[in-house]
């Protein structure tokens, strides 16, 4: 390389390590040259070198069941560790009650006694997530997001789906199955929805769609927060919502309880319903099987996991540049292809 760029080893030395003075238009050559070749130091023997140990901390949900949706991210880190450990790695992992914003808090700030090099977030709290991420950027401790985005934030990496083209995609599959005439409703099985930030972003996409389209007038929409969904009552509101309503003949769940749901569909029959969730659970492949939910919109949260922990070991010891956003797929289930998702069959999906 110090050939190719007419220079010696050691100002090639200094540009890869950003150590000493080299001119501009030198650095630049040698960055081309670089590129070109995809060289990268063998960063194994430097770390080993150095002994240098890099700490990761994880601040995700604790998974409410075995199955759970956050057990997945969790799978996926544990394969990214074992790839990468031998670089001197260590990664915590810190898991906060999803009903509980005291313990996200209290979660983080333990976090932060530690000085982390680099930290994966679910911002599942948006206004709690937005205090912690300050007191990163404070400390210049690079983060990425998995699950849920917060674009107005310093972030060096969002890894998940995009929460809102996921709501306009629930539109769009009701507003083709539904009549013009019939009312749709939009439902949110979650406690202070006003702080959850990607199931407000999947209820923006949604009613986006209907505006952009700009749906007839007779278009009916409504939205339907059940704060708790093992409470019993939450059937009785619901019941009522959909009386009070009339003529629904669509439903949109922004979460993974979307079973929830089909058990009062199911004890209380809707003729030509079309009722919309996400996430291939048991519970909910369940429903789809028997045709009572029609429509799954995944993610894949092992993935998440994984490129999570990958993306910072690209950026603190390879010294690459990442994407700012790394979408996942968007996948549709329906009955009719429900069997040919290796997830299902080998239960990678949970929860949420």
């Amino acid at each position: 390389m110090a050939e190719k760029a007419n220079v010696s080893i050691g100002t090639v030395d200094r540009v890869i390590h950003k150590r000493g003075e080299v001119s501009p238009a030198t650095r630049d050559k040698i960055m081309k040259i670089i590129e070109e070749l995809d060289y990268h130091p063998n960063i194994l023997a430097s770390t080993l070198a150095s002994k240098k140990v890099y700490s990761l901390g994880v601040i995700i949900p604790e998974p409410q069941t075995e199955e759970a949706y956050w057990n997945k991210p969790l799978i996926g880190i544990s394969r990214a560790f074992n790839e990468i450990q031998q670089y001197g790695i260590e990664i915590e992992i810190h898991q906060f009650k999803q009903n509980d914003v005291a313990d996200f808090k209290a979660k983080a700030e333990r976090l932060l006694e530690k000085p982390y090099d680099g930290v994966v977030l679910a911002p599942f709290f948006s206004r709690e997530s937005k205090a912690f991420i300050q007191k990163l950027e404070e400390r210049n401790i690079p983060f990425v997001f998995i699950d849920s985005n917060i674009k107005d934030s310093s972030k060096l990496s969002y890894i998940g789906q995009n929460s809102f083209q996921s709501g306009t995609l629930a539109a769009k599959l009701l507003d083709f199955s539904v009549p013009n005439d019939a009312t749709i409703l939009l439902v949110h099985v979650a406690k202070e929805m006003d702080n959850q930030n990607h199931l407000m972003q999947r209820e923006m996409g949604f009613y986006n769609y209907f505006k952009e389209k700009k749906s007839p007038a007779d278009r009916k929409i409504l939205t339907v927060e059940i704060n708790d969904a093992a409470d019993d009552h939450c059937y009785l509101k619901l019941e009522n919502e959909i009386q009070k309503a009339g003529n629904v003949k669509g439903i949109f769940v922004t979460n993974s309880r979307v079973y929830k749901i089909a058990e009062f569909v199911e004890a209380h029959p809707i003729p030509d319903l079309r009722l919309v969730g996400h996430d291939l659970i048991p519970n909910n492949s369940e429903f789809v099987r028997k045709g009572v939910v029609d429509f799954l919109i995944c993610q894949r949260p092992e993935e998440q996991g994984y490129q999570a922990i990958v993306t910072l070991f690209q950026h603190l010891i390879l010294k690459k540049t990442v994407p700012s956003e790394n979408y996942t797929s968007i996948d549709i289930i329906t009955k009719e292809n429900l069997d040919f998702y290796q997830e299902f069959n080998t239960n990678n999906y949970g929860t949420n």
